[in-house]
């Protein structure tokens, strides 16, 4: 019980910044920030959406600078692989965090991702 006239404080639960790029007819995202469910991981549902909607389903995705991703996350990234691949493109990771890989091996899930640690060779895996 909290004594009277206390109050909640609600705390900003971070956001994500998402920037992306052509480089050779591939789209290169760069998050930076937590992929989490909440408002981030809607904005990025819309962006990854947008892209396989119009036709770009080549992306590589700089997790970089994510430094952790919740099952949510996951699902998502999931999601979009399988729509990706099913427009003749595909999802590749570039740069994840130690904890980003161990999650998605601790699932199962990390053998569905090519991941690559060089930019360059993860566009040029395209071709």
């Amino acid at each position: 019980m909290r004594p009277a006239g206390t109050h909640r404080r609600r705390w900003r639960v971070g956001t994500l910044d998402i920037e992306t790029k052509t480089v050779d007819s591939v789209k290169v995202i760069t998050l930076n920030g937590r992929l989490s469910m909440g408002p981030a991981l809607d904005r990025f549902n819309a962006t990854l959406h947008e892209l396989l909607n119009h036709g770009q389903p080549k992306i590589v995705l700089n997790l970089e600078n994510v430094p952790s991703i919740d099952s949510s996350g996951i699902g998502m990234l999931v999601r979009h692989l399988t729509a990706a691949k099913q427009a003749g493109g595909a999802i590749r990771l570039l740069k994840p965090s130690k904890f980003t890989v161990q999650t998605l091996k601790m699932v199962g899930l990390l053998n569905l991702f090519s991941v690559f640690e060089d930019e360059t060779q993860a566009v040029a895996s395209f071709q």
